[in-house]
Protein backbone atom coordinates (compact mmCIF):
# COMPACT_ATOMS: atom_id res chain seq x y z
CA UNK A 1 0.00 0.00 0.00
CA UNK A 2 1.37 3.53 -0.74
CA UNK A 3 2.04 6.14 1.94
CA UNK A 4 -0.25 8.23 -0.07
CA UNK A 5 -3.37 5.45 0.36
CA UNK A 6 -1.90 4.69 3.78
CA UNK A 7 -2.69 8.39 4.95
CA UNK A 8 -6.27 8.17 3.07
CA UNK A 9 -7.83 5.16 4.15
CA UNK A 10 -9.97 4.80 7.77
CA UNK A 11 -7.98 3.05 10.58
CA UNK A 12 -9.04 0.13 11.42
CA UNK A 13 -9.96 -0.38 15.64
CA UNK A 14 -6.34 -1.59 16.89
CA UNK A 15 -3.93 0.81 14.76
CA UNK A 16 -2.83 3.51 16.28
CA UNK A 17 -5.26 6.81 15.76
CA UNK A 18 -2.85 9.64 16.52
CA UNK A 19 -1.74 11.29 13.42
CA UNK A 20 2.08 12.29 14.40
CA UNK A 21 4.82 13.91 12.32
CA UNK A 22 8.58 13.63 12.26
CA UNK A 23 8.66 13.59 16.12
CA UNK A 24 10.01 10.51 18.25
CA UNK A 25 7.35 8.48 19.51
CA UNK A 26 7.12 6.19 22.56
CA UNK A 27 4.73 2.79 22.76
CA UNK A 28 1.82 2.85 25.01
CA UNK A 29 3.44 5.25 27.42
CA UNK A 30 0.11 5.38 29.44
CA UNK A 31 1.05 1.52 29.97
CA UNK A 32 4.45 1.97 30.85
CA UNK A 33 3.70 3.89 33.33
CA UNK A 34 0.83 1.63 35.17
CA UNK A 35 3.50 -0.89 35.01
CA UNK A 36 5.85 1.56 37.07
CA UNK A 37 2.81 1.80 39.52
CA UNK A 38 2.31 -1.23 40.25
CA UNK A 39 5.48 -2.21 40.83
CA UNK A 40 5.69 0.30 43.50
CA UNK A 41 1.88 0.87 44.36
CA UNK A 42 0.28 -3.17 45.51
CA UNK A 43 -3.25 -0.94 45.55
CA UNK A 44 -3.17 -0.13 42.37
CA UNK A 45 -5.60 -2.04 40.25
CA UNK A 46 -6.47 -1.75 36.69
CA UNK A 47 -9.93 -2.41 34.97
CA UNK A 48 -11.78 -2.31 31.85
CA UNK A 49 -14.64 -2.38 29.74
CA UNK A 50 -13.25 -4.86 26.94
CA UNK A 51 -11.04 -2.48 25.75
CA UNK A 52 -7.68 -3.38 27.24
CA UNK A 53 -5.87 -3.57 23.99
CA UNK A 54 -6.89 -0.63 22.84
CA UNK A 55 -6.43 1.48 25.59
CA UNK A 56 -3.17 0.66 26.13
CA UNK A 57 -3.05 -1.58 29.72
CA UNK A 58 -1.98 -4.45 28.84
CA UNK A 59 1.31 -4.31 29.94
CA UNK A 60 0.12 -3.78 33.64
CA UNK A 61 -2.35 -6.91 32.80
CA UNK A 62 0.38 -9.11 31.73
CA UNK A 63 2.49 -7.71 34.57
CA UNK A 64 -0.12 -8.22 37.42
CA UNK A 65 -2.65 -9.89 36.27
CA UNK A 66 -3.91 -10.54 39.99
CA UNK A 67 -4.98 -6.83 39.51
CA UNK A 68 -6.33 -6.68 36.56
CA UNK A 69 -10.24 -6.85 35.77
CA UNK A 70 -12.23 -7.00 32.72
CA UNK A 71 -15.61 -6.61 33.41
CA UNK A 72 -17.18 -6.59 29.65
CA UNK A 73 -18.91 -4.53 27.70
CA UNK A 74 -20.82 -2.60 30.77
CA UNK A 75 -19.72 0.67 31.16
CA UNK A 76 -21.72 1.63 33.90
CA UNK A 77 -20.52 -1.21 35.84
CA UNK A 78 -17.17 -0.53 35.35
CA UNK A 79 -17.27 2.15 37.07
CA UNK A 80 -19.66 0.78 39.69
CA UNK A 81 -17.05 -1.64 40.41
CA UNK A 82 -14.02 0.76 40.36
CA UNK A 83 -15.69 2.97 43.27
CA UNK A 84 -16.26 -0.42 45.15
CA UNK A 85 -12.44 -1.01 45.09
CA UNK A 86 -11.90 1.88 45.80
CA UNK A 87 -14.13 2.13 49.21
CA UNK A 88 -11.87 -1.25 50.13
CA UNK A 89 -8.74 1.51 49.43
CA UNK A 90 -7.91 0.33 46.26
CA UNK A 91 -6.61 2.75 43.50
CA UNK A 92 -8.26 1.67 40.10
CA UNK A 93 -7.52 3.01 36.78
CA UNK A 94 -10.61 2.15 34.68
CA UNK A 95 -10.34 2.00 31.15
CA UNK A 96 -13.07 2.53 28.16
CA UNK A 97 -13.36 4.82 25.38
CA UNK A 98 -14.20 8.32 25.77
CA UNK A 99 -17.39 8.14 24.81
CA UNK A 100 -18.58 5.35 26.95
CA UNK A 101 -17.08 6.72 29.97
CA UNK A 102 -18.90 9.88 29.48
CA UNK A 103 -22.17 9.77 27.48
CA UNK A 104 -22.84 5.83 29.16
CA UNK A 105 -21.74 6.18 32.31
CA UNK A 106 -22.45 9.78 32.96
CA UNK A 107 -24.35 9.51 35.93
CA UNK A 108 -22.51 6.61 37.83
CA UNK A 109 -19.09 8.81 37.57
CA UNK A 110 -21.16 11.75 38.74
CA UNK A 111 -22.95 10.04 41.72
CA UNK A 112 -20.80 6.54 42.57
CA UNK A 113 -17.53 8.68 41.70
CA UNK A 114 -17.61 12.37 42.25
CA UNK A 115 -20.99 12.84 44.61
CA UNK A 116 -18.53 10.39 47.44
CA UNK A 117 -15.08 11.75 46.23
CA UNK A 118 -13.78 7.84 45.74
CA UNK A 119 -10.55 7.50 44.44
CA UNK A 120 -10.92 6.23 40.79
CA UNK A 121 -9.33 7.59 37.73
CA UNK A 122 -10.66 6.93 34.17
CA UNK A 123 -8.33 7.05 31.67
CA UNK A 124 -10.77 7.63 28.28
CA UNK A 125 -9.32 6.65 25.02
CA UNK A 126 -10.18 7.56 21.19
CA UNK A 127 -10.67 11.36 22.47
CA UNK A 128 -11.78 13.95 20.05
CA UNK A 129 -11.25 13.75 16.21
CA UNK A 130 -8.36 11.01 16.90
CA UNK A 131 -10.91 8.23 14.98
CA UNK A 132 -12.33 7.65 11.97
CA UNK A 133 -15.54 5.88 13.54
CA UNK A 134 -18.09 8.51 13.56
CA UNK A 135 -20.07 9.99 16.38
CA UNK A 136 -20.62 6.83 18.19
CA UNK A 137 -17.04 6.64 19.32
CA UNK A 138 -14.91 10.10 18.73
CA UNK A 139 -15.41 11.75 22.10
CA UNK A 140 -16.19 15.11 20.71
CA UNK A 141 -17.83 16.95 23.67
CA UNK A 142 -15.89 14.75 26.88
CA UNK A 143 -14.52 17.90 28.42
CA UNK A 144 -17.68 19.89 28.08
CA UNK A 145 -19.61 17.43 30.48
CA UNK A 146 -17.39 15.89 32.78
CA UNK A 147 -16.01 19.73 33.80
CA UNK A 148 -19.81 20.24 34.52
CA UNK A 149 -19.30 17.46 37.62
CA UNK A 150 -18.56 18.69 40.83
CA UNK A 151 -14.75 17.79 42.18
CA UNK A 152 -14.06 15.86 39.13
CA UNK A 153 -10.12 16.57 38.12
CA UNK A 154 -9.66 16.69 34.47
CA UNK A 155 -6.51 15.78 32.65
CA UNK A 156 -5.46 16.04 28.56
CA UNK A 157 -2.18 15.37 28.26
CA UNK A 158 -0.10 16.67 24.97
CA UNK A 159 2.29 13.86 24.65
CA UNK A 160 4.02 10.71 25.72
CA UNK A 161 6.13 12.51 28.60
CA UNK A 162 3.32 13.88 29.91
CA UNK A 163 0.68 10.86 29.73
CA UNK A 164 3.30 9.01 31.90
CA UNK A 165 3.84 12.41 34.31
CA UNK A 166 0.05 12.55 34.96
CA UNK A 167 -0.56 8.86 34.96
CA UNK A 168 1.81 8.91 38.01
CA UNK A 169 0.64 12.02 39.32
CA UNK A 170 -2.91 11.74 38.97
CA UNK A 171 -2.12 8.34 41.56
CA UNK A 172 -0.49 10.30 44.11
CA UNK A 173 -3.95 12.72 43.80
CA UNK A 174 -7.06 11.98 46.18
CA UNK A 175 -10.00 12.27 44.65
CA UNK A 176 -11.75 11.10 41.06
CA UNK A 177 -9.74 12.00 37.71
CA UNK A 178 -11.24 11.92 34.20
CA UNK A 179 -7.87 11.48 31.66
CA UNK A 180 -7.88 11.47 28.34
CA UNK A 181 -5.98 9.04 26.66
CA UNK A 182 -3.81 9.25 23.56
CA UNK A 183 -2.60 5.40 22.81
CA UNK A 184 -0.35 3.22 20.40
CA UNK A 185 2.48 5.31 19.11
CA UNK A 186 2.59 8.74 21.02
CA UNK A 187 4.74 11.40 19.64
CA UNK A 188 7.26 13.15 22.05
CA UNK A 189 6.60 17.28 22.21
CA UNK A 190 8.23 18.58 24.95
CA UNK A 191 11.61 19.35 26.36
CA UNK A 192 13.44 17.55 28.58
CA UNK A 193 12.85 18.44 31.91
CA UNK A 194 9.47 19.88 31.62
CA UNK A 195 7.29 19.10 34.95
CA UNK A 196 3.62 17.91 34.93
CA UNK A 197 1.74 19.58 38.00
CA UNK A 198 -2.19 18.91 37.96
CA UNK A 199 -3.76 22.37 38.16
CA UNK A 200 -0.52 24.09 36.55
CA UNK A 201 -0.36 25.32 32.81
CA UNK A 202 3.04 25.52 31.72
CA UNK A 203 4.07 28.56 28.98
CA UNK A 204 6.22 26.76 26.09
CA UNK A 205 6.75 29.62 24.29
CA UNK A 206 7.21 33.63 24.42
CA UNK A 207 5.20 35.63 21.86
CA UNK A 208 4.15 39.20 21.49
CA UNK A 209 1.34 39.52 18.32
CA UNK A 210 -0.71 36.31 19.48
CA UNK A 211 -1.09 33.93 22.28
CA UNK A 212 -2.37 30.49 21.56
CA UNK A 213 -3.68 28.60 24.84
CA UNK A 214 -3.83 24.85 23.72
CA UNK A 215 -4.84 21.77 25.42
CA UNK A 216 -4.55 18.00 24.82
CA UNK A 217 -2.28 16.68 20.90
CA UNK A 218 -3.43 20.15 19.66
CA UNK A 219 -0.20 21.87 21.72
CA UNK A 220 1.88 19.80 19.42
CA UNK A 221 0.10 21.31 16.50
CA UNK A 222 0.32 24.87 18.24
CA UNK A 223 3.94 24.67 18.57
CA UNK A 224 4.77 23.63 15.01
CA UNK A 225 1.97 26.68 13.92
CA UNK A 226 4.29 29.70 16.23
CA UNK A 227 7.19 28.47 14.55
CA UNK A 228 5.47 28.24 10.81
CA UNK A 229 4.50 31.97 12.00
CA UNK A 230 7.34 32.96 13.11
CA UNK A 231 8.84 32.64 9.78
CA UNK A 232 6.03 34.77 8.05
CA UNK A 233 7.07 37.86 10.86
CA UNK A 234 4.33 37.08 13.38
CA UNK A 235 5.14 36.59 17.18
CA UNK A 236 3.11 34.06 18.81
CA UNK A 237 3.62 32.64 21.91
CA UNK A 238 2.28 29.11 23.29
CA UNK A 239 0.49 28.16 26.47
CA UNK A 240 -0.05 23.97 27.04
CA UNK A 241 -3.00 23.76 29.72
CA UNK A 242 -3.17 19.93 30.29
CA UNK A 243 -5.74 20.53 33.35
CA UNK A 244 -9.39 21.62 32.32
CA UNK A 245 -10.48 21.57 36.08
CA UNK A 246 -9.01 22.77 37.99
CA UNK A 247 -8.37 25.02 35.66
CA UNK A 248 -5.18 27.39 36.01
CA UNK A 249 -7.12 31.21 35.38
CA UNK A 250 -4.36 32.98 36.45
CA UNK A 251 -1.90 31.62 34.17
CA UNK A 252 -4.01 31.78 31.21
CA UNK A 253 -5.07 35.56 32.49
CA UNK A 254 -1.35 36.53 32.52
CA UNK A 255 -0.63 34.80 29.03
CA UNK A 256 -3.79 37.26 27.57
CA UNK A 257 -2.40 40.28 29.17
CA UNK A 258 0.83 39.69 27.42
CA UNK A 259 -0.11 39.54 23.71
CA UNK A 260 -2.35 41.32 21.28
CA UNK A 261 -4.98 38.64 20.39
CA UNK A 262 -5.83 35.76 21.92
CA UNK A 263 -6.63 31.93 20.06
CA UNK A 264 -7.75 28.93 21.56
CA UNK A 265 -6.91 25.43 20.07
CA UNK A 266 -8.61 22.16 21.05
CA UNK A 267 -9.51 18.67 20.32
CA UNK A 268 -12.61 18.99 21.19
CA UNK A 269 -16.10 21.23 20.00
CA UNK A 270 -15.63 24.85 20.68
CA UNK A 271 -18.57 25.25 23.01
CA UNK A 272 -17.89 23.90 26.69
CA UNK A 273 -14.29 22.85 26.59
CA UNK A 274 -11.04 25.03 26.36
CA UNK A 275 -12.57 27.77 24.76
CA UNK A 276 -15.10 28.15 26.80
CA UNK A 277 -13.26 28.04 30.14
CA UNK A 278 -10.75 30.79 28.45
CA UNK A 279 -13.43 33.32 27.51
CA UNK A 280 -15.00 33.31 31.13
CA UNK A 281 -11.61 33.36 32.37
CA UNK A 282 -11.15 36.68 31.00
CA UNK A 283 -14.59 37.98 31.30
CA UNK A 284 -13.85 37.19 35.19
CA UNK A 285 -10.68 39.29 34.93
CA UNK A 286 -11.70 42.15 33.19
CA UNK A 287 -9.30 41.55 30.26
CA UNK A 288 -10.23 42.50 26.79
CA UNK A 289 -8.95 40.64 24.08
CA UNK A 290 -10.13 39.24 20.71
CA UNK A 291 -10.37 35.61 21.11
CA UNK A 292 -10.39 33.12 17.92
CA UNK A 293 -11.51 29.31 18.57
CA UNK A 294 -9.91 26.61 16.80
CA UNK A 295 -11.53 23.24 17.92
CA UNK A 296 -14.87 20.97 16.47
CA UNK A 297 -17.77 22.75 15.67
CA UNK A 298 -21.20 21.61 17.15
CA UNK A 299 -21.62 19.19 15.47
CA UNK A 300 -21.42 15.08 14.46
CA UNK A 301 -18.22 14.57 13.13
CA UNK A 302 -18.56 12.35 10.07
CA UNK A 303 -16.77 8.54 9.53
CA UNK A 304 -13.14 9.08 7.58
CA UNK A 305 -9.56 8.98 7.87
CA UNK A 306 -8.47 11.10 10.61
CA UNK A 307 -5.90 13.06 8.65
CA UNK A 308 -8.36 14.14 6.28
CA UNK A 309 -11.00 14.66 9.14
CA UNK A 310 -8.88 17.00 10.64
CA UNK A 311 -7.47 18.99 7.65
CA UNK A 312 -11.01 19.57 7.01
CA UNK A 313 -12.09 20.97 10.72
CA UNK A 314 -8.67 22.72 10.40
CA UNK A 315 -7.06 21.09 13.42
CA UNK A 316 -3.61 20.47 11.42
CA UNK A 317 -0.81 22.14 11.93
CA UNK A 318 -1.03 23.86 8.44
CA UNK A 319 -4.78 24.93 9.11
CA UNK A 320 -3.79 26.62 12.41
CA UNK A 321 -1.15 28.89 10.80
CA UNK A 322 -3.33 29.90 7.97
CA UNK A 323 -5.90 30.26 10.88
CA UNK A 324 -3.51 32.70 12.74
CA UNK A 325 -2.03 34.38 9.63
CA UNK A 326 -5.12 35.76 8.94
CA UNK A 327 -5.72 37.69 11.74
CA UNK A 328 -2.60 39.33 11.22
Amino acid sequence: MSAAMESARTLAMGENETTGGARQSVGAPFGRAMVKLGQSRPEVVGLTADLGKYTDIVPFRDAFPERFFNVGMAEQNLVAVAAGLARTGKIPFATTYGVFATRRAFDFVAIALAHSHLNVKIVAGLPGLTTGYGGTHQAIEDLALMRMIPGLTIIDPCDATEIEAATLAIADHDGPVYMRLLRGAVPVVLEPGYRFEIGKARKLRDGKDVGIISTGLMTERAIDAAAALEQRGISAGVLHVPTIKPFDANAVAEFASSVGRVVTAENHVVVGGLASLVVETLFDAGIQRKVTRIGLPDRYIECGAVPTLQQRYGLTTAAMTATIAALA
